[in-house]
């Protein structure tokens, strides 16, 4: 079942990799204000459609005007997407209206809520939610409007739901949004009970639940707002303790001083937590080298500019800035080939040269020059290891093997011995990267390609032209049920691989979705 779930997940992620999540944000958000706009003419939104129309217009220009202000004065590229994504965020937190009060109240939190992506930020990485900050400004102050969550009503719970689940699903969050979910719902019940408890009245369950999940703003603030991975934690217990303490101060507002801590206060407050999980930010990078270690894979090799931290098996999420960039945007991940032993040296790889029209990110990449500087905005991922010495099984697929590279290097440098086999699959000899460096680390390799490559080392053995399947990975890896699995490489591999899987201890799975 696992296994099935798998590949399902994966075949998925494939699909939606086409689109960044920056764009997959805001084409989902759009989607849903069209959608509003329509349900206001039956009155089934609180909203007007008037109130809907001007609001985002107003929100829009001075969140962009703001935007590009700040970016220009730090030299920074214009991003239209996040100034987007941060109005109809607050679109569908704060009351709209057509009125002139209510129109300064919402270009104020739509001012504030952009400053602050500047103003409150750690090395150029901001620590609040910019749309949370700013809705929570406005209503303690009461300038004009007010956060009313409007959009948690029956009409959009569907709509929500299953837009916020092709966010998720791209982000890889469901499980920490499902969390949130499950810690909000229960804590709110458990309010509603002791709150009518105490006044000598019923509480009915089935009632109470259905207030809890389709008249309450929770999906929305868990699918687009509580999974920002710019305000979340690198690891996912870290990212799983945010999302408990924000579902229980959503299901439970405070009140402080006369004000309640409400949900977008609740969501500041686990920002914090975040940020106080991991203190980092964006780190510059300075392009030393670049050159072709297979006919298609390039390695890119950097200094960093200011201290780094990663695990062996993580990812980092590079930015290059291009105009007219197209929806896959600006920003992509990449699993990191060095160790963190070499430090300040850094190193990641990626498929190049194999694509008739490749994306505006590669070609922007591909035009970087030694002495170039780009920034890192984050590493993140959990394709670690086990801290046991329990056997390993790496299964990767051409370019996923950059992650086990890391992860045996550092082994390596620690002086470290594991009990690991990995079983390497690429389309041709010439395709296997990083031959010298995994064979110095003497860990049995199992290749899987068409033809013989020439001058294997002594522990590696080729296996002979045929597919993996399972019986294939039953003949080489005859002990698999005693190893961990992880496998590495683009989701419709993974997907095709992870059957012949079924059978190992465990199953870890590590995908490159929208290259």
């Amino acid at each position: 079942m696992i296994t099935a779930f798998t590949t399902v997940r994966q075949r998925v992620l494939a699909i939606l990799g086409a689109l960044s999540m920056y764009r997959l944000v805001l084409f989902s958000l759009l989607a849903l204000a069209a959608l509003a706009e329509v349900l206001s003419f039956f009155g089934l939104v609180s909203p007007t459609p008037l109130a809907l129309v001007v609001s985002f217009a107003v929100l829009a220009v001075v969140i962009s005007a703001v935007d590009a202000a700040a970016q220009r004065v730090l030299r920074l590229p214009w991003r239209i997407e996040s100034s987007l994504v941060t109005a109809l965020i607050l679109l569908f937190v704060l009351q709209p209206g057509a009125d002139l009060p209510s129109l300064g109240g919402l270009a104020l939190a739509g001012a504030l809520a952009s400053i602050s992506k500047y103003v409150i930020a750690w090395r150029g990485r901001h620590i609040l939610n910019p749309a949370a900050f700013g809705a929570a400004v406005v209503t303690i102050t009461g300038l004009g409007t007010f956060s009313s969550w409007w959009v948690g009503t029956p009409a959009l719970f569907v709509p929500v739901a299953l837009l916020g689940l092709i966010v998720l699903w791209r982000t890889e969050k469901v499980r920490i949004v499902l969390v949130f979910l499950l810690v909000a719902i229960v804590v709110a019940l458990l309010r509603q009970y002791v709150q009518l408890s105490q006044g000598g009245l019923p509480f009915d369950l089935a009632t109470a639940l259905s207030f809890a999940l389709m008249q309450s703003p929770y999906l929305f603030l868990g699918a687009f707002m509580l999974s920002e991975p710019l305000t979340l934690p690198p690891r996912r217990w870290q990212q799983f303790s945010v999302a408990a303490l924000v579902g229980v101060l959503a299901g439970w507002p405070i009140l402080i001083g006369g004000i309640t801590l409400g949900q977008e206060r609740a969501l500041l407050i686990g920002n914090l937590l975040a940020f106080a999980f991991a203190v980092r930010g964006s780190v510059r990078l300075t392009l030393e080298k670049r050159e072709f270690i297979t006919p298609t894979v390039q390695e890119l090799t950097f200094r960093t500019r200011s201290r780094l931290r990663f695990l062996p098996g993580q990812y980092l999420e590079l930015d290059v800035p291009h105009r007219r960039a197209d929806a896959r945007g600006t920003r992509r991940e990449f699993s990191i080939v060095s160790a963190p032993g070499d430090l300040p040296t850094l190193r990641i790889a990626y498929k190049d040269g194999d694509q008739k029209h490749p994306s505006s990110y590669k070609r922007a990449l591909a035009a970087a020059q030694p002495g170039a500087t780009l920034a890192v905005t984050g590493t993140w991922g959990d394709f670690l290891l086990p801290r046991s010495q329990a056997p390993v099984l790496m299964v990767a697929a051409g370019i996923g093997v950059t992650p086990f590279v890391s992860q045996l290097r550092q082994l390596q440098l620690a002086g470290e011995i594991r009990d690991v086999v990995l079983v390497y699959v690429a389309s041709e000899p010439a395709e296997l990267a990083f031959r010298d460096e995994l064979a110095a680390t003497g860990a049995r390799v199992v290749v899987f390609t068409r033809e013989e490559p020439a001058d294997l080392p002594a522990h590696w053995t080729w296996a002979r032209g045929v597919r993996l399947d399972a019986a294939e990975l039953d003949r080489y890896v005859p002990d698999i049920a005693a190893r961990h699995a992880f496998i590495s490489g683009p989701p419709r591999l993974i997907a095709d691989l992870a059957p012949a899987l079924q059978k190992a201890h465990s199953l870890t799975t590590d995908a490159f979705a929208g290259y």
